[in-house]
């Protein structure tokens, strides 16, 4: 995986993006792993991984599996990860891991998702996952804070949306909502299972007023991210990034261009609804197939002048080699975007995140603080 300290910089030549401050919004745990962690936990367990070679070459096998052009066989390389994440032992590693390298990539907030059902192969309960996990996140803090890096993690628990268990784990979410848990979400294959499919889980996270996140708008289209917004009274759409079928160019002369916003991107504009944008990922599993196969050809740039609030993330950093400093380098290469605009997008994600308006509003403060520094 890439070094979140790499030098990236600005094209200008401006400073380090590591150590800007950053939020962290759309990560996924079973993304995250250090490919050496992986082939640790397989040994203990006796799994056998997909190559044989050691970490480096277990690392270059999930991004090459996972560059396939389509969500479900991008999901197939999850079947390596949560493999050796049916223990609590093992979840604890993990979810410590993963908070010490979002703080080497400069988050001092993250908000970490990731489907409990997924985790009872070994026998454990989903409350027990919830809690090791929690275990493994609060190890992290602790470590970090006595480094002098204080890091705020909160866990998004999620439904695999195929699956018919999405009341029990919106239940499980609200059961843990003063122990770690902040919000809800959905994931996993999305073409042919909306979020209508779970509409008694979100009336039950509307009724205990639990925040929600719903992955839309990647591997499938418009109804997808209406069915997010009106069932899943989705606060932020994971991904999103389809949403800009629904903007239509009008006219378009020299450097300047009339597009015409149809009512679903008009109300998660106007509402201010924000974009889990995740760059490389959507790249990888051909969500921005219909604009291109380049960076530049994403729809982010369109969506960040015409006002929406855009969000940075990672997705998987293992499967698309990735740390957020990196997505946003390539960002700021392949826009022409400066300081001020990476500052934006932290602000943007800081203003979405999941936690109380105080501690929003600190977040906002610290994130200026670190941008006004350098």
């Amino acid at each position: 995986m890439s070094a979140p300290d790499k030098d990236y910089r600005l094209p200008d030549g401006g400073p380090r993006i590591a150590p800007l401050p950053k939020v962290s919004l759309h990560d996924h745990l079973d993304g995250g792993l250090r490919p050496q962690t992986i082939v640790e936990l397989a040994d203990e367990i006796g799994y056998e991984l997909p190559v044989a070679g050691g970490a480096d070459e277990l690392g270059r096998w999930f991004v090459d599996s996972a560059d396939s052009g389509n969500l479900p066989d991008y999901l197939k390389t999850f079947d390596v990860t949560t493999a050796v994440m049916q223990t609590e032992a093992g979840l604890e590693r993990v979810a410590r891991e993963f908070v010490l390298d979002l703080a080497a990539d400069g988050v001092v907030h993250g908000e970490v998702r990731w489907a409990p059902e997924q985790h009872l192969q070994g026998g454990l309960t989903l409350d027990q996952t919830v809690e090791a996990v929690q275990r493994g996140i609060e190890q992290a803090m602790d470590q970090l804070d006595g480094e002098g890096h204080v890091i705020s993690v909160g866990q998004l628990v999620t439904a695999m949306r195929h699956a018919d268990r999405g009341l029990e784990i919106a239940q499980l979410a609200i059961k843990h909502r003063e122990a770690g848990v902040i919000g809800f979400d959905i994931a996993g294959a999305e073409a042919g299972f909306p979020a209508s499919n779970q509409r008694p889980a979100f009336d039950l996270l509307a009724r205990e007023f639990m925040p929600v996140t719903v992955h839309a708008g990647e591997a499938d289209g418009l109804e997808s991210i209406r069915s997010a917004l009106l069932d899943g009274r989705a606060l932020r759409l994971g991904h999103g990034v389809r949403l800009a079928e629904d903007i239509r160019v009008v006219a378009s002369a020299g450097d300047q261009t009339t597009v015409e916003l149809g009512p679903i991107a008009a109300w998660v504009r106007d509402r201010e609804i924000a974009l889990e944008l995740s760059p490389q990922s959507n790249l990888q599993t051909g969500a921005i197939a219909a604009w291109g196969r380049d960076l530049d050809d994403h729809p982010f740039d369109l969506l960040y002048q015409l006002g929406y609030c855009v969000t940075v993330n990672t997705d998987n950093r293992l499967m698309s080699d990735t740390s957020l400093t990196k997505e946003l380098a390539l960002l700021a290469q392949a826009f022409d975007y400066g300081l001020s605009d990476l500052e934006t997008f932290q602000l943007n994600a800081a203003a979405s995140s999941f936690l109380p308006l105080e501690d929003r509003e600190a977040l906002a403060d610290r994130i200026t603080a670190g941008f006004g520094e350098v």
